[in-house]
């Protein structure tokens, strides 16, 4: 199906099903451990080995020498598997570094072997007594300390430039009021749940990996690529994930080591990465230092937007796009954006949550609050003065929807803003100092083809079938709510299967862009089935309605069952968007309130109360998209308070890797949160309506917090977390 025009009304715009806020229909499976995750597939096959990773202890340089006889002579060793012995492989796309390094290092903890045997223990052991002689050799570990060498790039890392709108540097010059600031935000790591794991077995040249990722057919795509095999020969399985955060777009060292750990030890093998070890071995968010500029007049219209960053990646990586919302939230003649790309020994950087907008509404979001109180103006009445509804750079290109302006006014009256006193330092509970702070949230919702696979059974019920995965977001819900919608049937009667490389291809998780595209594909299949169940029947197409079961036109209705009377009916078909989704921008906003304590004694940091308010097209599932938000606010609260990878400029890696030292935010740390979702129908966006909201939510979060402490404090804080060091010896003397 090409969408190449505004939807009209369609079934979904019946909304019977699709947006109610329907309980996930895999929770009693996950609530009650009957879900296996990547790990967990004990049955499917009998006699599975265990695989235990060894990591480089040096992070650049080579292997002298790698001794593993003490390794294989251990108790229960089947195999163990390194560079030397692994056979010829290659490097996919989206990999910077190898999964499986020697002789040469690019970073620590990088793996270098798999230790195949009967059980965990016994590998684990065995792992020990694998000897490694490395060669270590300089690296370069300091952001900043490149700050003055490193090259301009684009969006991918390749050269670039600067993009420019208007003269800059005279409207900045020119500036009644001007604001000239550097921000940073630290390294972080993904940490979810579910750390990575894979099950790998051959049988002849054919591998089928369990595992636990985001993108079924990029997974195929890039194990392929790195096993040098045919992808047809791969197939990949993944119906329950732990979370991703974007740490599981790509393959990872696990699936790899264990397709490799497999073929070696002629049995199926399973392999997780240690919880240590994914903070070094798997992928992180980039740290970033960025330096922003803004000029306005006294009526508090901004004149000059300037945002440059700094990011660093292993040779050959991307940066972490902190600038891209900086192009488009607000307007302003003037405007000048650049990202640097530093060369960095680190693991390597990539996606994490909301990548790009995240970390660099940490800083645009404390920066616009400091130039509205030089201005003497409200925070919430400086963002709308300066809202556009334009691409500013490009006029002529316009937002499908955008609702800032009324995200903001909404959460200001729901917040109860106007109590808020402007002068920091005000208001005090006991020993604890009070303020709250505000913070706009933009993210794109970018379109993706996706397809989907509908079969009407014989007793009436509906199957869908799609390689889409279920990353913790609802994906199983709303797919069933979308097909349900479409054929008329109760969600009970709908039967929803993922993440299998033999299904037809989705959009995938991430981006944002997995939810509203991969309806838009199901939508899609299911307008077939509609088309082919109406051929069956003796309908016409076009005036066949689907409703309780039931196929209805004029006077005549017929159980929908009956089409499928002579065998299982099918319909198959994807999305596909034409040159219009590139007429306009698609994007997410929103607003978050928070109100925080600074502890007057001590330092310490709560935040009492957070409100977001969201504009992010049709909301499928009220309650799924709530889950998605609250949670994506409490990984801002982490982003502002606490999470931060700690790396050693001397070794090069980063010495925090656990949860015991790498801090998130608990259920301690989360105090009420609330919700709200505007009324939207994005006609632009799909035949749905619909846009991500899961990466949204992040968006503007630690902003907020930053602009409440300073709002209880009077302590401005620029550099992430904001941690007790950071403001204790700052703060005012309480009564």
């Amino acid at each position: 199906m090409k969408f190449d025009g505004p939807a009209g009304t369609n079934p979904i715009d019946q909304m019977r099903i699709v947006g109610k806020p329907v309980s996930r229909t895999e929770g009693p499976l996950k609530t009650s451990g009957r879900a296996p995750y990547a790990y967990e597939h004990h049955d499917v096959l009998p006699n599975q080995a265990y695989g235990h990773v060894v990591g480089s202890a040096i992070a650049k340089g080579r292997i002298r020498r790698l001794d593993v006889s003490d390794a294989r002579a251990a108790p229960g060793v089947l195999a163990v598997v390194t560079a030397e012995n692994a056979g010829p492989l290659g490097l996919s796309q989206s990999n910077t570094a190898r999964l499986l390094a020697g002789p040469e290092i690019q970073h620590y903890h990088q793996a270098i072997a798999l230790v195949v045997a009967e059980s965990f223990e016994q590998a684990r052991h065995a792992a020990q007594l694998v000897r490694v002689d490395y060669e270590r050799t300089a690296g370069q570990y300091d952001l900043e300390a490149q700050s003055g060498s490193a090259p301009l790039v684009d969006e991918e890392g390749k050269p670039g430039k600067e993009t420019r709108t208007g003269d800059f540097e005279a409207a900045f010059a020119a500036g009644p009021v001007t604001l000239d600031a550097q921000y940073t935000t630290p390294d972080q790591s993904h940490q979810m749940m579910e750390p990575h794991a894979s099950m790998a077995a051959w049988e002849g040249d054919r591998l089928t990996v369990w595992t636990s990722n985001q993108m079924i057919a990029w997974a195929v795509r890039d194990l392929a690529k790195t096993l040098q095999m045919p992808a047809e020969n791969i197939r990949i399985l993944s119906p329950y994930i732990g979370g991703g955060f974007g740490g599981k777009l790509w393959i990872r060292a696990d699936i790899l080591l264990a397709a490799l750990g497999a073929r070696a030890a002629g049995r199926q093998v399973k392999v997780a990465i240690s919880r240590p070890q994914t903070m070094n071995n798997t992928v992180h968010r980039h740290a970033t230092v960025q330096r922003i500029r803004l000029a306005a007049g006294r009526d508090g219209r901004l004149t000059a937007i300037a945002h440059e960053n700094l990011s660093g990646n292993l040779k050959g990586g991307g940066p972490e796009t902190a600038t891209a919302q900086s192009k488009l939230l607000y307007a302003g003649a003037n405007r000048l954006v650049s990202e640097r790309l530093a060369v960095l020994d680190l693991p390597e950087g990539n996606s994490m949550r909301a990548p790009g907008e995240a970390p660099g509404m940490m800083a645009l979001e404390i920066a616009m609050d400091e130039m509205a109180e030089k201005l003497g103006m409200d925070p919430v009445e400086f963002r709308i003065v300066n809202d556009t509804q334009v691409d500013p750079a490009n006029p002529d290109k316009r937002f499908s929807e955008r609702q800032l302006v009324k995200c903001l006014r909404d959460g200001a009256e729901r917040f109860g803003w106007k109590a808020r006193n402007p002068k920091p330092a005000q208001q005090q509970d006991g020993d604890w100092l009070i303020g709250m702070g505000m913070a706009a949230a933009y993210r794109g919702s970018p379109t993706m083809k996706s397809a989907a696979r509908v079969r009407l059974e014989r007793n009436g019920s509906l199957i869908v079938e799609t390689d889409m995965t279920d990353i913790g977001t609802g994906s199983y819900t709303i797919i069933a709510q979308t097909a349900a919608e479409m054929m008329g049937l109760p969600l009970d009667r709908v039967a929803v299967r993922l993440a299998d490389s033999r299904f037809p291809v989705s959009a995938g998780s991430g981006g944002q862009f997995g939810a509203a595209n991969v309806t838009a594909g199901v939508y899609a299949a299911c307008v077939k089935l509609r088309e082919a169940v109406a051929q069956t029947l003796g309908f016409n197409a076009v005036d066949a309605r689907f409703d309780d079961g039931n196929v209805v036109a004029g006077n005549r209705r017929v159980p929908l069952a009956d089409a499928a009377r002579d065998g299982a009916l099918s319909g198959e078909d994807a999305i596909e968007y034409g040159d219009f989704s590139e007429s306009v921008h698609l994007s997410t906003f929103g607003a978050h309130f928070v109100e925080a304590a600074v502890h007057g004694w001590t330092g310490e940091i709560r935040v009492r109360r957070m409100l977001a308010v969201c504009a992010a097209g049709r909301i499928i599932n009220p309650k799924t998209a709530r889950s998605q938000v609250i949670g994506a606010m409490t990984m801002g609260v982490g982003a502002a308070l606490s999470e931060e990878m700690a790396v050693d400029k001397r070794f090069g890696f980063f010495v925090n890797h656990d949860l015991a030292s790498y801090e998130v935010a608990v259920h301690a740390d989360i105090p009420h949160q609330e919700v709200v979702f505007l009324d939207e129908a994005d006609a632009m966006a799909s035949p749905v309506k619909a846009k991500g909201v899961g990466e949204l939510g992040i968006c503007g979060v630690a902003a907020a917090v930053a602009n409440a402490v300073y709002n209880a404090s009077g302590v401005r804080v620029r550099d992430y977390p904001i941690t007790l060091d950071k403001h204790l010896n700052r703060l005012p003397k309480v009564a």
